[in-house]
């Protein structure tokens, strides 16, 4: 998947034309963990950590279940991370989000509030989670901003001027109606999902891309949150 986005990458700069690559999982999490993680207040910051620590094998073979036991390990309480299989035996990750005690972070960012069926970026296992591709998606996206090249820039963390590539976070089933009708037309759910949102985004220009751009939140939480 790595090499078709660098490879279109590429494509679409000898044609010269612009690109927004969305990714279906978190990008940040909520306030205070950037801080008590890396030191910093942005979510970069967490960005260049997960992409040091994370190792991920071309065969998926990936240490997020023993990273996330350091992390909880390193912070106060029980957690914030949860989910895991039974074995091998990760005794600061819980199984279950009920076995936390005295998280200091929110279970959701701002973003996620209204949006409540999304997924709290701390689960790491079973049915719906994002804390996984989260962990392991992010040092992705951080390797595609790294990647020779005029400019890559990640929404809403960095500047879009200059930028030729922009890396934002997703969440397809914003369209959910619109793929429930017609889903029927494509070999999975997900296939609809991408087509139709890539569409979406495709189509929009002058005033509704500008404000897709420019949510109401404060600076500050953007950075620190990030946003859908």
């Amino acid at each position: 998947a790595m090499q078709i986005l660098h490879h279109r990458i590429e494509a679409a700069r000898a044609a010269g034309q612009h690109l927004l690559i969305g990714a279906d999982f978190p990008f940040a999490y909520p306030q205070g963990f950037a801080k008590a993680l890396t030191g910093r207040q942005d979510a970069l910051s967490i960005w260049e950590w997960i992409a040091a620590e994370v190792a991920d094998a071309p065969d998926n073979a990936n240490n997020r279940f023993d990273l996330a036991n350091r992390i909880n390990a390193s912070l106060p309480g029980i957690g914030p991370f949860w989910g895991r299989p039974a074995s091998p035996d990760l005794p600061h990750l819980p199984a279950k989000g009920g076995e936390r005690r005295d998280m200091p972070f929110a279970e959701r960012r701002r973003v996620e509030l209204q949006e409540p069926k999304a997924q709290p970026v701390w689960k790491l296992y079973t049915t719906g989670s994002v804390g996984s591709p989260a962990l392991l998606g992010i040092p992705r996206m951080a390797a595609l901003r790294h990647a020779p090249g005029p400019g890559c820039a990640v929404w809403p963390f960095e500047p879009l001027d200059g930028a030729d590539v922009v890396l934002a976070e997703v969440w397809p089933s914003l369209l959910a109606a619109e793929v429930r009708a017609a889903e029927g037309g494509y070999p999975c759910r997900d296939a609809a999902q991408v087509d139709l949102l890539a569409r979406a985004l495709a189509g929009l220009e002058g005033a509704a891309l500008a404000s897709l751009l420019a949510p109401d939140a404060p600076p500050g939480l953007l950075a620190e949150e990030g946003w859908i």
